[in-house]
């Protein structure tokens, strides 16, 4: 099997209501940030979000520190930005926005770190078909003697305490738990692992809108875990004026193309970074994303 290489398709996990609860589970907790597979190879670093995009220009801090890796690594992790103990998605998302100018500065006001979960190449040697068991265990030896901004992913094999994860970490941004099975190997692009998340509600980045600016018909958002602009449904007419409030003087002059619920891909005007929406995301044939709020910088700042 050749070594992975992006674009690489990443292991996706299906969503939970209750924790699971089996021998040969094991339980991490699940960052509010943003997936990124770290490539270290034939001498040079490389960052690749979940959609496949290269944003190594974007975070120059985690480049640097993935230099200290061994040639033919690969890590699979959630970028985080730690704001006054706990993470803030609004800030990772005006991190990976960063255009190249901009994001030295950027590195030294928002450092990034980074949550590796697992360990798909380890020095030129596919580990993708190994069990999650042996892919931890060389996960940890290889990471953790690094330290910071690089660091393993905390790990339980013990349901209580995962369940303690649970009820306690909501409070330093930890949106839930994700599972794994202990003889699991890694298949990108597939649904094997479970999620359970904190609340029905998730954060979501703000970066643009459709329709008139004075009264936005809906947001376009990025959501955790995921780098792909999407459309939310209409929102409600209160909404819209908040929006339009909210919004006001950050529309830049840029335009982009977002996924729009059942109908492709849409054009919208997009606005700076830093506005915050929390979304409740529901299914019918697609699923649907809807506004509960729209949340300012000066109340993100408060959290």
């Amino acid at each position: 099997m050749t070594l992975p290489r992006p674009p690489l398709k990443v292991a996706l996990a299906e969503s939970v209501n209750v924790l699971p609860r089996a021998a040969g589970l094991a339980y991490e907790p699940k960052f509010d940030g943003h997936r990124m597979v770290i490539f270290r190879m034939d001498g040079e670093v490389l960052l690749q979000a979940r959609s496949g995009r290269i944003v190594t220009a974007a975070f120059p801090d985690l480049a640097a520190a993935a230099r200290q890796l061994p040639d033919g690594t690969v890590l699979d992790g959630e970028v985080v930005v730690w704001r006054e103990g706990r993470t803030d998605f609004a800030a990772v998302q005006k991190r990976a926005a960063a255009t190249p100018s901009r994001a030295p500065a950027l590195a030294r006001s928002l450092p990034a770190s980074y949550a590796a979960f697992d360990l798909l190449a380890d020095s030129g040697e596919d580990l993708r078909p190994l069990a999650y068991e042996k892919r931890r265990a060389r996960l940890v030896a290889l990471v953790a003697p690094l330290g910071p901004p690089l660091q393993p992913v905390p790990m339980t094999l013990d349901a209580e305490e995962a369940q303690g994860w649970y009820e306690r970490l909501p409070a330093i941004g930890v949106e839930g738990l994700v599972v794994k099975r202990l003889d699991q190997t890694y298949r990108g692009g597939v649904r094997l692992w479970r999620k359970l998340r904190h609340t029905a509600t998730h954060d979501a980045a703000v970066v643009g809108f459709t329709g008139p600016a004075s009264r936005p018909t809906s947001l376009v958002v990025v959501l955790s875990d995921d780098d792909t602009p999407v459309v939310t449904s209409p929102m409600q007419p209160g909404q819209r004026a908040h929006a339009a409030t909210v919004l006001d003087g950050r529309a830049g002059g840029g335009t982009g193309t977002a996924v729009a619920t059942g109908v492709g891909e849409v054009p919208y005007r997009a606005v700076e970074p830093g506005v915050t929406a929390e979304v409740e995301l529901g299914t019918t044939r697609h699923t649907v994303t809807t506004v509960v709020r729209l949340r300012t910088p000066d109340e993100l700042d408060e959290i």
